[in-house]
């Protein structure tokens, strides 16, 4: 009898345990149901690499925060895409906290104590898309703001170890990867014998520079990171390494000094927030380009934009509104560091009067937009973080140019900024402890039923890569992938319009009718990486122009 019990005990154990196995499962399925295929259920990241956004995935699986999820990555980016950004540099942090409140880190490089003052004089001409700093380089280093903003993002919101957003990167770094594609490419572009300490980092034993899919290691680099690791940014800023930094970039005909390195501070601040129809947007005030990017969608949100804009002649006239929307937004673009002016140029009643100067029957001179020729760029690089407890970061961080300066520190493994170099035909003079503008707008947008959390790359294509793909998400019915894949449109400092390969040919004869001046490229530089929330499905999007893969689980 008491066998028989136990066998009736058991029959109903694994009754219910088949009960529970077949209700997990249908909820998963309620939960996915309308989702795309390669939609996650709870955290994405999307970075420049697969492997980087899996390092960040990883420290989100173990607990951690957006912000230890973005660290991490961005540690990881800085080996892979090391012409991109780095402990040289600085970043600008958007960070959303999981009640919804959002913050700005903002960890730009500033002006040295004793600048050079003749360093403007040394400007290029400007109209001119430069990819490596002017030489020499070493006049154009900023007083390197990235750790510390790591530091500060994760004193404010870090829930894993500091020590632990570290150990992937130095291993990565210590034991070597093959060289990327995307690196691979720019090797020979831009190493030249100039900058000798950067070119032996970069060759093999016998001196010939390495190629795609050969083994680099970062080893001195390493032990930077190690230190850092166990010790804290303060090792970096006052420390041993901090000695070594100097001496190197002094060496180079640099001005940095000790005291700039330990004096450098962060500043957080509350994001810009702004009403974007549904949404919310929150972005970085100067020296950030949210400002910028803001004015632009502004103008377009009061076209009405819907999916039927980009049916036949509706798609031309919306491209020629959008082109005479970034012409204005060249026009700000002087006065854009400026913290009161820049209040107003996100305000609806700038948009407004602007769209009102916007004619549909063709495009003016440059005069009629007040631009003024400005020194353009490349670079930097975004990590977008959306965590399971909803917290979200978008972080853009820079060295400016590809490879920054040029300046390579051999005892520390720090490749230096060029970040100074933005001040050309911006200002008149520098200022000690002043930032440069940037273009960086690391952005979340949020609406009762979705988060967007996007940022670019690209130097002054960020803004026109970032705003085609709002624009193409938020009002023109495109999925995120498709938002950022859509060919895009850049219009130069000299109001020029260049156009993406695979871009409509058919638009661009159209808005060349409406007088718009078409100058061609060879290589366009925008990249945008995202993480969108809508209703249950995540999705995430590493911009395939850099060959970025996202990862969610």
């Amino acid at each position: 009898m008491a066998k028989s019990k136990r066998q009736i005990y058991a029959c109903i154990t694994l009754i219910l345990l088949f009960c529970i196995i077949v209700l997990t499962v249908c909820i998963i399925k309620f939960t996915k149901r309308g989702c795309p295929p390669d939609s996650f259920s709870h955290a994405a990241v999307a970075a420049d690499t697969g492997t980087c956004s899996q390092i960040g995935r990883d420290m989100l699986e173990k607990g951690g925060s957006a912000v230890d999820g973005a660290i991490a990555a961005l540690l990881c980016t800085s080996l892979l895409n090391p012409q991109s950004l780095g402990l040289g540099g600085g970043a600008i942090f958007t960070v959303m906290d999981s009640t919804g409140k959002v913050k700005i880190i903002n960890a730009r490089e500033r002006v040295p104590g004793k600048y050079k003052v003749d360093t403007l004089k040394s400007c290029p001409n400007p109209p001119r898309f430069l990819t490596v700093a002017p030489s020499p380089g070493s006049m154009w280093i900023g007083i390197p703001g990235e750790l510390r903003g790591y530091e500060e993002a994760h004193r404010l919101y870090g829930k894993l170890p500091w020590a632990t957003l570290f150990q992937p990167s130095i291993q990565l770094a210590r034991q070597g990867f093959p060289i990327p594609k995307i690196l691979g490419q720019y090797l020979p572009a831009t190493i030249s014998n100039e900058s000798q300490p950067l070119r032996e980092l970069f060759s093999d034993e016998s001196g010939k520079l390495l190629q795609m899919g050969d083994t680099v290691k970062f080893e001195r680099l390493a032990d930077t990171l190690e230190t850092v690791a166990k010790l804290g940014a303060d090792a970096f800023y006052t420390g041993k390494i901090a000695k070594d930094l100097v001496r190197d970039i002094q060496e180079a005909g640099g001005v940095v000094t000790l005291q700039d390195l330990a004096s450098y501070r962060p500043s957080v601040l509350d994001a810009w927030t702004i009403p974007l129809g549904e949404y919310q947007m929150y972005t970085a005030p100067p020296p950030g380009g949210g400002n910028i990017l803001n004015f632009v969608l502004n103008i377009m949100k009061g076209y009405n934009l819907n999916p039927t804009s980009l049916s036949g002649e509706q798609k031309s006239l919306f491209y020629h509104r959008y082109v005479e929307a970034l012409k204005f937004a060249n026009g700000l673009k002087n006065y854009s560091n400026d913290p009161l002016f820049s209040a107003n140029i996100t305000k609806d009643g700038l948009a407004d009067h602007v769209r009102t100067l916007i004619s549909d029957r063709g495009s003016r001179d440059p005069q009629y937009y007040h631009t003024t020729p400005y020194l353009e760029s490349t670079g930097t690089t975004q990590v977008s973080v959306l965590a399971e407890d909803g917290s979200a970061v978008s972080v853009t961080s820079s060295i400016n140019h590809l490879f920054g300066s040029r300046v390579f520190s051999s005892r520390t493994g720090v490749i230096l900024n060029s970040q100074l170099c933005d001040f050309c035909q911006r200002v008149d003079s520098l200022v000690a402890g002043d930032q440069p503008p940037s273009s960086m707008a690391p952005t979340v947008l949020k609406s009762k039923s979705k988060v967007l959390v996007i940022g670019g790359t690209g130097g002054s294509m960020i803004t026109t890569g970032v705003a085609s793909a709002i624009i193409n998400n938020l009002w023109l019915g495109m999925s995120l992938r498709e938002a950022i894949a859509a060919p895009v449109l850049y219009v130069d400092s000299e109001n020029a319009v260049t156009f993406e390969g695979n871009f409509d040919k058919d638009v661009i004869e159209d808005l060349k009718s409406l007088g718009h001046i078409h100058k061609p490229i060879k290589k366009f530089f925008n990249v945008v990486n995202a993480v969108e929330k809508d209703g249950r499905c995540i999705s995430a999007v590493s911009d395939a122009r850099k060959m970025g893969k996202a990862v969610g689980y």
